[in-house]
């Protein structure tokens, strides 16, 4: 059986931030049939901390608020080769974001042989604002096209 990570990334402080550690808590409370051969993982803000969940897995799923070079409001969905060469998102520069995790798990000889970014481009950062009105609508959309990965991987 394949082992299956759902990570969160995102600060819940700071607004749409929050994004992808709310899509997946969404995702884990609309799919309980899947807690056995899914992990799901507030990933937050943890950096480094992350990387066994990426290397010890064959497929990972990733939520996170990104900003795509040309963009609109909408969900993105990256898969393998997709996945931009750079994925900047760090509140700090002390952190380690998603592209210096993948990129050591390449070194280590160990990415998931399946790799799904789901992100939308946040539109309000301010502290204690929440989700906005915008990405809380698309947060519905994410979390379904999270739905059709997992089901197109546990069928498999």
């Amino acid at each position: 059986m394949e082992k299956i990570n759902v990570i969160g990334l995102g600060n819940i402080l700071f607004g749409d931030e929050g994004f992808g550690v709310e899509a997946v808590r969404r995702l884990e409370k609309e799919c309980p049939e899947l807690t056995d051969r899914v992990q799901f993982i507030d990933g937050g803000t943890q950096g480094l901390y992350l990387l066994d969940y990426i290397e010890s897995a064959d497929v990972v799923l990733i939520y996170d608020a990104i900003v795509p070079s040309d963009y609109d409001r909408q969900v993105y969905v990256y898969i393998d080769n997709e996945l931009p060469s750079f994925i900047h998102r760090k509140m700090s520069s002390h952190q380690m974001g998603l592209s210096e995790l993948l990129s050591i798990a390449r070194l280590h000889g160990k990415v998931p042989r399946k790799i799904v970014l789901i992100g939308v481009p946040p539109r309000d950062l301010r502290l204690g604002s929440g989700i906005s009105e915008i990405v809380e609508e698309l947060l519905v959309t994410a979390v379904d096209e999270g739905k059709k990965m997992l089901s197109s991987v546990l069928s498999d």
